[in-house]
């Protein structure tokens, strides 16, 4: 009677060791310190690796995070358990009080809340640290736009007999006939381009795909300046021991893709000429596609397929823009609006 009890109590106690085992590594998991440091670090491969999103998205997220992490060393807070809500209140403080704008510090938020949602999902974090922060609230601005009679100056005969000046002169038939953007122009295979088709394939933030319509002109213009490419290629070839031709729609006359920096001094030099405009960017031809289409009596929703608005909020901005626009030509040009 002994020895069977004996047993029986030897394999239960067997049958708890084995249980606890089992539930180390999910201990391990619940408890172990992350440090801040390491948990930005998944974060950043979560968002270029496995999200792959754009480069411009990945900087922003990844600089409002490491900008309250630096808040937090202040703090002497280093791992992740130790962060709490208060801490993101007095950042927002801080921020608010060192300049920036409020939508600056939304910004800033949105990128911290990004990532605590990571963080939660991972099981890094168990709590919602961003459930009650609100971001604080600022005067909404329309998007700056380029008017019609400003956009029509593109077409002008004012870039230089070169290489270079057909280049540019693409570069901005393509960013106001096509509203793209300026990271997908840079990055726009040639093999994308379908100049019979009339078509141009998009891969856009998240690698979504879309495909643009584009006329018969700047098909014919792009074909042109594809000959004016494969010279210079050609010429590369010969002159550069190992020179690997770029993948991509645009290049300089040395034969080196175009990045996003140089499309930006593009329309930076030309604008400041041919615009009136507060300010010169190629995302102002992205709100001047947008607009101009409205303007004519386009579909929001063919425009939002257009610009790859994953949500119809994003698109509808444009349709203030309109009202507004229209709003000022009724001041201006209404007989009666003009004796109040």
């Amino acid at each position: 009677m002994c020895k069977d009890t004996n047993f029986f109590r030897n394999r239960d106690f067997f049958c708890i060791i084995l249980s606890f085992l089992t539930f180390i590594p999910i201990f391990l998991c619940i408890f172990a310190l992350v440090k801040i440091e390491e948990a930005i670090q998944r974060f950043a491969d979560h968002i270029t690796v496995e999200r792959r999103l754009a480069p411009g998205t990945v900087k922003y997220y990844l600089g409002g995070v490491e900008d309250f992490s630096q808040f937090l060393a202040v703090q002497k807070v280093t791992d992740l358990d130790q962060v709490e809500p208060r801490h993101v209140r007095e950042w927002q403080m801080e921020l608010v009080g060192s300049g920036h704008k409020p939508g600056t510090v939304t910004k800033l938020l949105t990128a911290l809340r990004v990532w605590f949602r990571y963080l939660r999902r991972e099981k890094y974090l168990d709590r919602d640290i961003m459930a009650r922060i609100t971001p604080p609230k600022g005067e909404k601005h329309l998007p700056v736009f380029f008017r019609q009679q400003e956009a029509e100056h593109i077409y002008d005969d004012i870039y230089p007999d070169t290489f270079d000046g057909q280049r540019d002169r693409l570069v901005l038939r393509m960013l106001y006939e096509t509203g793209m953007r300026r990271s997908e122009l840079a990055t726009l295979p040639v093999a994308n381009i379908d100049t019979s088709g009339l078509s141009i394939k998009v891969h856009g933030k998240r690698d979504k795909e879309r495909i643009i319509p584009i006329e018969n002109e700047l098909a014919h213009n792009i074909s042109n300046y594809l000959a004016l490419r494969n010279q210079v290629i050609a010429e590369q070839r010969e002159q550069v021991p190992g020179y690997e031709e770029p993948c991509t729609l645009l290049v300089s006359s040395n034969g080196k893709a175009v990045n996003d920096a140089k499309i930006y001094r593009i329309v930076e030099h030309y604008m400041a000429i041919l615009s009136n405009a507060e300010r010169t960017s190629p995302h102002i031809f992205r709100h001047s596609f947008a607009t101009h289409m409205l303007d004519e009596g386009a579909n929001i929703d063919a425009i939002k397929d257009l610009l790859g608005h994953s949500s119809l909020d994003s698109t509808e901005i444009y349709t203030h823009v309109t009202r507004q626009h229209l709003k000022e030509s009724y001041k201006h040009a209404h007989p009666r609006a003009l004796k109040t």
